[in-house]
């Protein structure tokens, strides 16, 4: 009786956390008029692929959709290696001002995103990137909570006596970057390249500050001006939605089994 409340209780949470998506392919595959029947339509329709061809003849969004694959995917891996490089750092190696940096580090969290656009446009206006995928990409190549967070995952997955094993070995530093801290920041390396590709995927303020040309813009951005008019076409924005998620799921696809090794190691160290 208790796994099938259980059982009962998962397929509810997921039947739930699935409808927006589902509706979301209901809403791209009707057309803007069927949405205002009573009720509204609850199966897909058959104006999918027109819909899609429409979505790109209003906006380039393909060239959005490179953009955004560019900005998110360049951003992930060099967040990913810049965060297992310092979390390393500060998690087994000994030098001065060690906690003083990472203290550092950790305040710049505390600030605001909205504070810190007008020095940074001013910033990039000056080193003439203003209209340019350098101009949201930059900025991000490393972030504090990356940092924290492989410093944190480090300090406990990583036994110091490995390390020690491999400089009698004869490693060098460097030597036990590569061949033993990553193996071992695969997991958290997994779940830190997914919520960064997410967060880089999802940015709209900055890029819609910095980013003026049509060609140069991300998929939020584009997205924004698919519900810019007087009268809001959900169909048209819904498909565009559903575009801009398949990147995410496949993502997700990808670095799904590295995620839940990852969870399901902490649970047994648990």
């Amino acid at each position: 009786m208790t796994r099938r409340l259980v059982y009962l209780t998962l397929t509810g949470v997921l039947m739930l956390t699935a409808f927006p998506l589902y509706f979301s392919v209901v809403v791209a595959s009707q057309d803007n008029s069927a949405l205002s029947h009573v009720p509204p339509p609850v199966l897909p329709g058959a104006n999918l692929f027109e819909n899609i061809k429409r979505v790109f003849d209003t906006v380039p969004f393909d060239q959005a959709l490179l953009n955004s694959l560019i900005v998110s995917g360049i951003n992930t891996a060099s967040v990913v290696l810049f965060s297992t490089l310092a979390g390393f750092a500060f998690a087994k190696l000994k030098f001065k001002g060690r906690t003083a940096l990472l203290l550092a580090v950790v305040g710049t969290m505390m600030v605001p995103m909205q504070l810190g656009i007008i020095p940074l446009f001013m910033l990039i206006t000056k080193l003439e990137w203003h209209d340019t995928l350098l101009a949201v990409t930059v900025p991000a190549l490393v972030n504090a909570f990356g940092v924290f967070f492989m410093t944190q995952y480090l300090s406990e997955a990583l036994p110091t006596e490995l390390l020690e094993a491999g400089r009698i070995d004869g490693a060098a530093t460097h030597r036990l970057f590569w061949h033993v801290v990553l193996p071992v920041a695969r997991p958290a390396a997994a779940v830190l390249g997914m919520l960064t590709f997410l967060n880089v995927w999802n940015d709209y303020l900055w890029p819609l500050v910095v980013l003026a040309s049509p060609e140069n813009q991300t998929v939020q951005v584009a997205l924004s001006q698919l519900r810019a008019g007087y009268v809001q076409d959900y169909s048209l924005a819904l498909t565009g939605t559903m575009l801009a998620t398949l990147p995410l799921l496949i993502v997700f696809g990808l670095l799904g089994k590295q995620l839940i090794g990852g969870i399901m190691q902490g649970a047994i160290k648990g």
